[in-house]
């Protein structure tokens, strides 16, 4: 196989994967088959990057690409020319290298097909063409321009095409400007350690001893909310893979963790021996589990349609194309009214979500309202980081990808604190 192709022929199976069977880039890495199984480091990396790249610009280079032909190719001959469009336009690859590359792709097989990517390519990546600016999924444009605005789309759009740095939470809050200056690490207003450039996580200062964990900065936030928790007992709900566990054992609470699935479980105690903090960890489906005694408060990041992670996962919304939300909606509120049963009288419940979908945020929480007398909002209120514009009306905590451009964005997270009467 020529040089470099190897990692090409693995992003087209990635792609491939994503695009035609409907299957997440995690599972399909590792899944026994995968297609980097049988790549070295710096060509798996390579394979990866090409996937998520193409994956991230998918609506604009199939609008550079739909101006010279008259109707889509077949999928292979497809991906073939999204990878030589995004590897010429985007990452300045010399046009003979991204075309040679895409027509190697089909093999030689198909004559017709190899012409075709041959000519389209070469008129692509030859004129240097601008690549329009980024799209959302008309579906998920729709409902956020319904909530949002344009504006706030463009930008969310915008931050979805571009890589996300790396962020990290300390576990000690007094060692971050420590941590910052061994990292090289940008130290956020928010107490989250941002890396725009990594490399291996690993082996990065610190990782060994525990003294942090990877977390978006934007997900590091909710459980701040809870205040001082000290000695109090507190439920993650639905806590794989951990990063919430870890803050509110970091913060001295007594921990309870749960979540219905074995294999992130198993995960969730690594994090803690890896960071040496400690929590109870069950495996079970919470709709079915009851607690022993009460708690102090309760953290439910509940499952949801994850539209707030795109930018760290840019096969979202092709591997799952319009979800239908139903059963999720019908699974949160089932999973608020059960935790508030569990909660002592005055305690708080923290619901939050990694969804933009006002639809799984602000609208979960105003039926839960009305659903329960007494039970009361607890406005969020600016300070530690926390912006005013971070603050919705009803003073739910609402993070937006397009929130920091200048300093690389974040995740899109609801969260609001509900006191039970």
């Amino acid at each position: 196989m020529s040089a470099g192709l190897a990692p090409r022929k693995a992003a087209e199976r990635l792609l491939a994967g994503v695009l035609r069977d409907r299957r997440m880039l995690t599972e399909l890495l590792d899944a026994p088959d995968s297609p980097l199984q049988d790549l070295e480091g710096p060509e798996r990396a390579r394979a990866q990057s090409l996937a998520t790249g193409v994956l991230r610009n998918l609506g604009s280079l199939d609008a550079v690409i739909g101006q010279h032909v008259e109707r889509m190719p077949p999928l292979g001959a497809m991906i073939a020319l999204r990878i030589a469009a995004f590897e010429g336009l985007v990452e300045g690859v010399p046009p003979h290298a991204a075309v040679s590359s895409a027509v190697n792709l089909l093999g030689g097989n198909n004559k017709r097909l190899s012409g075709l990517v041959n000519a389209v390519a070469r008129k692509v990546v030859a004129e240097a063409a601008a690549v329009p600016p980024p799209v959302l999924p008309e579906w998920l444009a729709t409902a956020l321009r319904k909530a949002y605005g344009k504006a706030a789309v463009d930008g969310i759009a915008a931050a979805h095409a571009t890589t996300p740095p790396l962020d990290l939470t300390p576990r000690d809050a007094t060692e971050a400007e420590a941590l910052a200056a061994e990292l090289g690490a940008e130290l956020l207003p928010t107490g989250s350690l941002r890396l725009t450039r990594p490399g291996q996580v690993s082996e990065l200062p610190g990782y060994d001893e525990g003294r942090w964990w990877v977390q978006d900065a934007a997900a590091a936030i909710p459980a701040r909310l809870l205040g001082d928790i000290t000695g109090q007992r507190v439920l993650d709900l639905c806590a794989a893979p951990g990063g919430k566990t870890m803050q509110l054992a970091a913060a001295g609470a007594e921990v309870t963790a749960l979540d219905i699935s074995q294999a992130r479980c198993e995960r969730i105690s690594q994090n803690l021996a890896r960071t040496s903090l400690r929590a109870e960890i069950v495996v079970a489906d919470a709709r079915q589990w009851q607690p022993q005694a009460p708690f102090d408060a309760i953290l439910l990041d509940a499952p949801c349609s994850a539209t707030g992670t795109i930018r760290r996962h840019p096969d979202l919304p092709h591997a799952r194309p319009s979800p239908d939300l139903r059963p999720l909606l019908a699974l949160q509120a089932d999973l608020i009214d059960r935790a508030l049963g569990w909660l002592k009288h005055g305690g708080i419940l923290l619901y939050c979500t990694c969804s933009l979908l006002p639809k799984e945020g602000e609208r979960q929480v105003s039926q839960a309202l009305e659903r329960h007398d007494g039970l009361a909002l607890v406005p969020v209120t600016p300070g530690s980081g926390i912006e005013p514009a971070f603050i919705n009306a009803s003073g739910s905590l609402r993070l937006r990808p397009d929130f920091w451009p200048e300093r690389g964005g974040m995740d899109g997270f609801f969260a609001t604190s509900l006191r039970k009467p």
